[in-house]
């Protein structure tokens, strides 16, 4: 019989995959800050890809999914890295092919760290702490520098990824009308489901605040819901805020500018990133589907810059 080494000790996620290149990343709120202000553009590129709405060029190339995926994926990072301070991977539109997903979804992440960009992983995760601190794992063993997560186990649940090095966005107004009637409902104290979970967000973020005066810790707040904009932001005093909705959604400017910190001096003084995704990804049957998604980045930048009152 063939003897067998010691099992290895799974117990501690923690530390697996812990390399020193992700410990010397930094603080994530100090990075996010610091590209946003270099790059003067508080915009996030979500790469959202959707098998059939690929350029025909790409599909006409490779007749199996992973590979058109990887050509565009990375094609995108590669278009966007000098204009935008990060991307937002979504974790379903990879893990929905299974392994080979997986797979670019793991090169795609490495192409955008090699390029400079910060990786956001939107996955969502919301767990137990054990099993919150699993997935933690996961995404920063990827090569993830932050994640999106659900607070709803318990806001303190979320330093199971903090302990994996990552930043995290918590889940607090969503731009989804579905999400109306639970984050909107009033508590016995007056407040609304959204501004108590921002305010728990707010008081762990507190706990994790870098030199630029901003956390690790930040919230999503949808574009679409303007009206309790003003509200969330001076709950989420030192969060950078990810605003999803802006663009194919019809999240309007004027949103935005009450989710910034009032008396900002650069673009990473506001606090904000704005995603977007479609509507840079998909602007249209261009020939050239590179330089389409350039454009598209750099007319949202220009909007953006304009519209909250940052020099171009």
């Amino acid at each position: 019989m063939t003897e067998r080494g010691p099992m290895p000790d799974m117990s501690a996620p923690a530390e697996r995959g812990a390399t020193d290149e992700r410990r010397a990343n930094g603080h994530f709120g100090d990075l996010l800050h610091a590209r946003v202000s270099d790059l003067n553009a508080p915009l996030c590129v979500g790469l959202d890809p959707v098998l059939d709405r690929l350029p025909k060029a790409v599909k006409g190339r490779h007749p199996d999914a992973e590979s058109a995926l990887r050509e565009f994926s990375i094609g995108v990072v590669e278009t966007v890295a000098d204009l935008v301070p990060l991307v937002k991977v979504q974790a379903a539109c990879f893990e929905r092919f299974g392994s080979a997903g997986v797979r670019v979804m793991e090169d795609v992440i490495a192409r955008a760290r090699a390029l400079g960009l910060l990786v956001l992983l939107d996955a969502k995760r919301g767990d137990i702490g054990i099993s919150l601190e699993h997935y933690g794992a996961s995404a920063a063993n990827m090569g993830a520098q932050a994640i999106t997560a659900s607070p709803y186990l318990g806001v303190q649940t979320l330093e199971s990824l903090i302990k994996q090095d990552l930043g995290v966005f918590a889940l607090v107004r969503t731009s989804n009308d579905e999400g109306d009637s639970l984050q909107r409902a009033k508590l016995e104290d007056g407040r609304m489901v959204c501004e108590m979970i921002a305010d728990d967000v707010a008081s762990l973020a507190s706990q994790h605040t870098g030199s630029s005066g901003m956390s690790l810790v930040g919230a999503v707040v949808g574009a679409t819901k303007g009206r309790e904009a003003t509200s969330l932001r001076k709950r989420l005093e030192h969060c950078p805020i990810l605003a999803p909705g802006f663009g194919a959604q019809g999240g309007k400017i004027e949103a935005l500018a009450k989710l910034c910190v009032s008396d900002a001096k650069t673009a990473g003084d506001l606090g904000l990133i704005v995603t977007a995704s479609r509507s840079i990804l998909y602007p249209g049957d261009a020939t050239d589907w590179r330089q389409a998604i350039r454009d598209a980045t750099i007319e949202t930048t220009g909007r953006l810059r304009e519209g909250l009152g940052l020099s171009s």
